[in-house]
């Protein structure tokens, strides 16, 4: 299964990810719409949905710019995210010839972060190459990670674990990485 994530730029309506998520979760691609927290702009709001799954033309949305995604590891079914916490999206740059090693170091370290950690990894994704990724010998992947809130998130930064050691082996592979949080809107 493919999916599509989509960064969306809102009208100035106070409420505009609400309207949003209302209007969404009625689509039946709709897999999550989350609204920023840190790291995004306010007028912002994210969606993964299943491939083909039209979301531009939603009203309230000024600007859309969306990425196909190859689940790798994870999610292994259709399953929405679950409720709660928060969602940190980090979106890795790294070697193009790296994507194997990389999402094997990224199991092999996921069961120990999740042990330690009120945390759960829901998905890590391969975002489809375009022109700019061949030009840079380069590929992109989106890791979706939801954790009880930002103090888990900062506690897991612990470099002693043995998922954080695993985790520097997989920083080798990578070139830029960007961490920005967001919530999970609720369904109605």
């Amino acid at each position: 299964m493919e999916y599509d994530y989509f960064q969306l730029t809102l009208g100035r309506e106070r409420t505009a990810q609400r309207l949003l998520a209302d209007h969404l979760y009625g689509s039946a691609g709709v897999r999550a719409v989350f609204a920023p927290l840190l790291g995004f702009a306010s007028d912002q709001a994210l969606v993964l949905a299943t491939a083909g799954t039209r979301v531009s033309f939603t009203p309230g949305i000024v600007a859309s710019d969306r990425q196909r995604l190859t689940p790798t590891l994870r999610p292994v079914d259709d399953a929405p995210p679950a409720p709660g916490g928060i969602y940190v999206h980090n979106w890795f740059t790294i070697d193009g010839g790296a994507v194997d090693e990389f999402v094997r170091l990224s199991g092999e370290a996921w069961p120990d972060f999740e042990a330690r950690f009120e945390t759960r990894i829901h998905g890590l994704f391969l975002a489809e190459e375009d022109e700019a990724d061949r030009t840079a010998a380069a590929r992109r992947l989106l890791l979706m990670t939801r954790y009880r809130d930002l103090g888990e998130w900062q506690v897991s930064r612990d470099p002693t674990t043995d998922a954080m050691q695993v985790f520097l082996r997989r920083r080798e592979l990578t070139r830029v990485s960007l961490a920005r949080a967001c919530v999970l809107m609720p369904r109605g």
